[in-house]
């Protein structure tokens, strides 16, 4: 019987939708960190990717149509995302400040919480919002 998932993939991924998967891999890499593991063309046109992010597998996207699908940004369907990421990170204030740098929207500053938490949020490209955290 083979495995269930394939080797160093997580049981859970998030698989996004974007408008432009060169763009959202640049931002990915510039404003958070993230590595390109996977990067699936055809004909020149990028129709699947995998980022990591200290070495785990931790999003997959592809553009609007990719595959025939009819998916759309929270930015391309005018609404807000109901879902959001919660990335913790070694310093809040330097990768919030590189969020910003590559395009992306503030929507809480950095800022120490009662939860335990240094924490920020941010807005991509795309309308995704990213929660930035380290524990305090």
């Amino acid at each position: 019987m083979s495995p269930s998932r394939p080797a160093g993939v997580p049981w859970l991924t998030p698989y996004l939708t974007v408008r432009d998967a060169r763009a959202t891999m640049a931002f990915f890499e510039a404003a958070f960190g993230f590595v390109v593991r996977d990067c699936v063309e055809d004909d020149g046109a990028v129709m699947h990717v995998e980022m990591t992010y200290h070495d785990q597998l931790i999003v997959m996207f592809a553009p609007e149509g990719a595959f025939g699908s009819t998916a759309h940004t929270p930015k391309s369907a005018g609404t807000t995302a109901p879902q959001s990421f919660y990335l913790y990170v070694d310093n809040v204030d330097s990768v919030y400040a590189r969020a910003l740098e590559a395009g992306a929207k503030s929507l809480s500053e950095p800022q120490d919480q009662f939860w335990g938490d240094r924490f920020a949020q941010v807005e991509d490209l795309d309308g995704y919002r990213w929660a930035l955290a380290r524990n305090l």
